[in-house]
């Protein structure tokens, strides 16, 4: 399995780089958007870990929204210091997989890689989501239908209903809720109650419960 790290902190490039190679992957880094956006075009790579803020005329953003454009599905995990929310929602509509939080411990970056890996990772180029039980959501729009017809959706809970399609066929804890859907602290009897309202509109069992651990979504 071959990955593209784009990271300008040679340190934390070299660390990342030499830890992923020990676990058995091959690793190419880049310090800058637009050599790394030429080396995808030369090249196959498995998966892209992105920085957002680096050299060159696209920042992390900027290239991943043209490599989507150009039809290249290549799953993608940003990895950034940002904590906005409104970077990390841009971030998946950028078409990203998955983000992680700097600083962060390498362990924890192996296990989002292999998780990117073993689930179905999409991109914001894809119009529409075919998802279990007769349920379709379009991204761009925001919308879910069901057999068709348009399932009405309050802005909360249309996020956390994109938040359990994007890390589907894995259990979205609570910190996983506040962290990319609210981007604060929230009292998880508050998220049990947008998850249930989220429940109530859809069919029986859409979203699992995983009793004490979070909410799932099956393939």
């Amino acid at each position: 399995m071959k990955i593209l790290i784009l990271e300008d902190e040679s340190i934390l490039a070299l660390s990342m780089r030499e830890f992923l190679e020990e676990s058995g992957y091959e690793v190419e880094c880049f310090t800058d958007a637009d050599s790394a956006y030429d080396a995808i075009y030369e090249n196959v790579y498995d998966l892209l870990l992105l920085d957002v803020k680096v050299p060159g005329e696209k920042n992390g953003f900027e290239m991943l929204e043209e490599l989507r454009e150009d039809g290249n599905v290549t799953p993608a995990i940003f990895i950034t210091s940002l904590t906005d929310i409104d970077d990390l929602s841009r971030g998946y509509e950028c078409g990203a997989c998955d983000y992680i939080r700097k600083p962060f411990d390498l362990a924890e970056l192996k296990l989002r890689v292999e998780q990117v890996m073993k689930v179905q990772c999409f991109a914001s180029s894809d119009e529409s989501i075919e998802l279990p039980s007769g349920y379709s959501y379009d991204l761009k729009k925001m919308k879910l239908t069901f057999n068709g017809e348009t399932v009405q959706l309050a802005k909360t809970e249309a996020k956390i209903l994109e938040l359990l399609i994007k890390k589907r066929g894995s259990v979205v804890s609570c910190e996983m809720f506040w962290e990319e859907v609210w981007g604060e602290w929230v009292d998880p009897a508050n998220i049990r109650v947008q998850v249930g309202s989220l429940r109530k509109k859809l069919e029986k069992d859409f979203i699992k419960n995983v009793r004490g651990v979070g909410y799932s979504i099956d393939f």
